[in-house]
């Protein structure tokens, strides 16, 4: 959780650098670049669902499906969303498990 002096601090950098303020197309400008270096079966979406941490276009969890709409608009497939929103994460999942038993 952060803190009100940190919230604060944030706040100030903001107010004092508005045009600076992350979009949902920065956002997937870092998926595309992870997906080029590591490869779609290495990416997930991770997020702090109580704010939008200034990002336009992400002021809460309900707009989480903003990232979507602008991976569609770069064509990602529909096998790769499902990779990053979470398949990705279970099928990591499942390894561990699987290795736990084994263990």
């Amino acid at each position: 959780m952060i803190n009100r002096s940190t919230q604060r601090k944030y706040r100030q950098i903001h107010d004092k650098y508005p045009k600076n303020q992350p979009t949902v197309a920065d956002i997937v400008n870092h998926i595309d670049y992870m997906v080029k270096v590591m490869g779609i079966d290495h990416v997930g979406i991770g997020s702090h669902l109580d704010r939008g941490d200034g990002v336009l276009g992400m002021n809460d969890v309900s707009e989480m499906p903003n990232i979507t709409k602008e991976l569609i608009e770069r064509r990602y497939p529909d096998q790769d969303l499902q990779k990053i929103w979470g398949g990705n994460l279970m099928r990591v999942f499942s390894e561990v498990q699987k290795v736990a038993r084994e263990i």
